[in-house]
């Protein structure tokens, strides 16, 4: 049976109150791990479509999970709701206008529009099972703080998405297309130097610098750099420099290293290499070193029998249809930048990517097949750590015109717009009719699990370590 239809109904049937959802978590714009009224919404909103809700996952408040139906495949879809700070920007305004009322925060990464549109893909799958009773489970997973809490980080390394056969997320952006490629993994680490202080010219001897630590520490890794694969990135800040009197020898210093490589298991290779260099600067300079690992994302591993379900759903579902005035909503905003010479440089882009013709509608409505083996996109999500426990596809969908940057208030300020809406329930309407046929072919969860064990060796190593906490409070 062609369950489209079914879909795209049952989507369009609850369409007022998934906009509503969207735009009242704009409006909110809370951030990470404070995403209280956000999440209220979204519980209030599920309850009364009759999903079970557990609230409070992982000791993080704003976490949640939603279930409805019974039996196998399991299908998740995993939601994000938390903005940006700064970012305060009056919706479907073409011009740089902070919101007047409300916070500094602003929902720079389409967040509003993620959470929404899973909320979609799951209120779509509950429609086929309520027709289909006992051919499998929809969980909305609620992530909050992906911008710098990462849940799922620890939802993924405490077990809380093993209940999941395959998971689906999406991203609003200016691009639209089922993702083959990955993202790259990192670690966040504090290095602490503690020395003893003394009078810089009257007993320098009596000292031990602090601040020498952490400058050779840097001078290391900076030789560390040709020996590692070049496609990493090691880079670092001061966060202490132990004070601003040169005529004491500095007691404390501290800097903050990012360390990023295409695999998880790159970074796990060369961070004990860094630590070693820290250790040696300690030594050279009789100080003390400690060091904490802050945070850390795994790489995306696109699954290839999840996606073609959701390339499949995306060609047969296609893209919606937009009107005049939209169109000309869309020219607006392309022009709108914030230097001289951006439009130039935006414009050129687009037609080497897109073609001239982009320029009359410039919103990517393309449909085109999935790209493998991709080079890794230069950033990195906590999407990749659930990808190492459950077999995900990640979509993406242009909900902004095409060289929108995203953390940016153009991108706020496109996301209330009959654009981004059109295309965020597109969005949940692809992932609902994908989660559609893995209930109709159990066996295709299968064969995405056999294909996630064989990249993963089945193995996942969390980047952050165990007992350690979501922080929460930072």
């Amino acid at each position: 049976m062609n369950y489209k239809q079914l879909i795209e109904d049952a989507v369009q049937e609850k369409s007022s109150v998934i906009l509503e959802l969207s735009d009242r978590t704009f409006d909110l714009a809370e951030v990470g791990f404070r995403e209280f009224k956000t999440v209220q919404l979204y519980i209030d909103a599920l309850k009364q479509e009759g999903f079970d809700v557990e609230c409070g996952l992982d000791g993080m408040p704003t976490a949640f999970k939603a279930s409805y139906g019974s039996g196998k495949p399991v299908i998740g879809y995993l939601a994000e709701y938390d903005a940006l700070p700064n970012l305060s920007q009056k919706a479907n305004c073409a011009e740089r206008c902070p919101a007047e009322e409300g916070g500094p925060n602003g929902h720079g990464c389409g967040h509003n529009l993620l959470g929404a549109g899973c909320f979609a893909a799951a209120l779509g799958l509950k429609k086929y099972l309520e027709q289909n009773p006992g051919k499998g489970t929809v969980v909305l997973f609620g992530c909050p703080s992906e911008e710098k809490g990462n849940s799922k980080v620890y939802l993924a390394r405490d077990g809380f998405f093993d209940c999941l056969d395959v998971a689906f997320s999406w991203h609003p952006g200016d691009n639209s297309g089922v993702a083959g490629f990955s993202s790259l993994a990192n670690v966040s680490v504090f290095f602490r130097f503690k020395g003893v202080t003394s009078h810089a010219a009257a007993a320098p001897h009596l000292g031990r610098s602090a601040l020498d630590a952490a400058e050779l520490m840097s001078v290391g890794v900076n030789y560390l750099r040709e020996h590692i694969i070049p496609e990493a990135r090691v880079h670092y800040a001061y966060r202490d420099v132990g004070g601003i009197a040169p005529n004491v020898v500095q007691g404390s210093s501290c800097v903050h290293y990012f360390i990023r490589a295409p695999k998880s298991s790159q970074v796990q290779e060369i961070l004990p290499r860094v630590i070693a260099v820290a250790e040696g600067a300690a030594k050279m300079t009789g100080t003390e070193m400690s060091y904490e690992l802050y945070a850390g994302l795994s790489d995306l591993i696109p699954n290839h029998v999840v996606s073609d379900a959701a390339q499949a759903a995306l060609e047969e579902l296609g893209m919606p249809e937009f009107s005049q005035e939209e169109m000309e909503q869309a020219r607006s905003f392309f022009q709108s930048c914030d230097s001289g010479g951006a439009l130039e440089k935006k414009t050129a882009m687009v037609k080497a990517r897109y073609g001239a013709d982009a320029l009359d509608f410039p919103v990517d409505r393309a449909i085109r097949p999935i790209m493998w083996n991709l080079p890794a996109m230069p950033g990195s999500t906590d999407v990749g750590d659930a990808s190492y426990v459950v077999p995900l596809g990640f979509l993406g969908m242009a909900t902004a015109v095409m060289g929108t940057a995203a953390h940016t208030w153009q991108m706020t300020a496109q996301g209330k717009s009959p654009i981004a809406h059109k295309m965020m329930l597109q969005a949940g309407k692809v992932l609902a009719l994908a989660g559609v046929r893995f209930c109709e072919e159990p066996q295709l969860a299968e064969r995405a699990r056999a294909e996630l064990e064989q990249a993963t060796g089945g193995k996942y190593i969390c980047p952050v370590p165990k007992g350690s906490a979501p922080r929460i409070d930072d």
